[in-house]
């Protein structure tokens, strides 16, 4: 069990912070093995769905909710999800970036070591002034918005941060009713600016880099540490691997696929340990 930095506000206008998350199992590894999408917001939203058993009273958790959380709570629960399935040590390989060094670094840490803050105002909407006078009413970023925009960030990252702001704006001065994109892209930059600045400030995060220490040549450096790209690529596996995992143990203990890849991660490989071990003994007739 634990608890959202931020939490989700139901249309009721209850807040749900509370969570209980279920570990992998072999589906969520053949869907993480199929997915070879750039942009990982919707498999977030997929693999939480699947994942978060209980978020304050909700149960199951249906995607629509997940995909709704605001983006360092989806983010922690990635950290809290690596950690049930591998534990809270992280291993990490980089490269060191000063010039004239360039050489491997292994970094090691621990999830609950990553810096979590909490939000400071929690509220489903929040309000703010502007340095020229202007009234603005906004909303949090949210999964949803990930999903929608994720694509066209690597194009222009300007656009993609006007079409957020239009989404995330509710209302701009008296008009009642949200912006369309252009009155949102018309806003003066110090608005704009400031808009994003209270965004910040309002939120929960996820620490998003991580300090490093060179052994070579004795030098630190900040690495940026991306919880989406981080969690799948680590478990992401192989589905040729997984596949012939499951048919060793089908094989061996004439189990059906459902029952193998209902199994954990850690189980499965365990069940494989001892399979392997009592063939070893096996083989060596003693």
């Amino acid at each position: 069990m634990g608890v959202l930095p931020g939490g989700y506000w139901d249309s009721a206008g209850r807040l749900h912070r509370e969570f209980e998350l279920a570990t992998l199992t072999g589906r969520e590894e053949e869907l993480l093995a199929g997915s070879r999408s750039p942009h990982p917001a919707a498999l977030v939203t997929e693999v939480l769905s699947r994942c978060l058993a209980r978020l304050g009273d909700i149960s199951p958790v249906p995607p629509e909710v997940t995909r709704q959380l605001l983006v360092a709570d989806r983010q922690y629960l990635l950290l809290c999800l690596r950690r049930a399935t591998f534990g809270d040590l992280v291993g990490a390989n980089l490269v060191c970036p000063w010039p004239d060094c360039g050489r491997p670094v292994t970094v090691r840490f621990s999830v609950d070591s990553v810096p979590v803050e909490e939000a400071r105002d929690r509220a489903p909407t929040h309000a703010m002034t502007a340095s020229d006078g202007t009234e603005i009413v906004f909303r949090l970023p949210t999964g949803a918005d990930q999903e929608a925009l994720s694509q066209h960030l690597a194009v222009n990252e300007a656009e993609t941060l006007t079409a957020l702001l239009a989404r995330c704006v509710l209302r701009i001065g008296p008009r009642q009713g949200p912006p369309d994109r252009e009155e949102t892209a018309a806003l003066p930059a110090t608005v704009r600016a400031e808009i994003e600045e209270a965004m910040r400030e309002r939120a929960p995060s996820v620490e998003q880099t991580l300090e490093a220490g060179c052994a070579e040549c004795g030098r630190t450096f900040l690495a940026p540490f991306d919880v989406h790209r981080f969690f799948f690529g680590e478990l992401r596996t192989d589905a040729v691997a997984l596949y012939r995992e499951v048919h060793y143990l089908a094989y061996h203990y004439h189990w059906s696929e459902t029952e193998i890849m209902a199994m954990t991660r850690d189980r499965r490989h365990r069940y494989i340990d001892v399979l392997a071990d009592a063939i070893e003994v096996l083989n060596s007739g003693t």
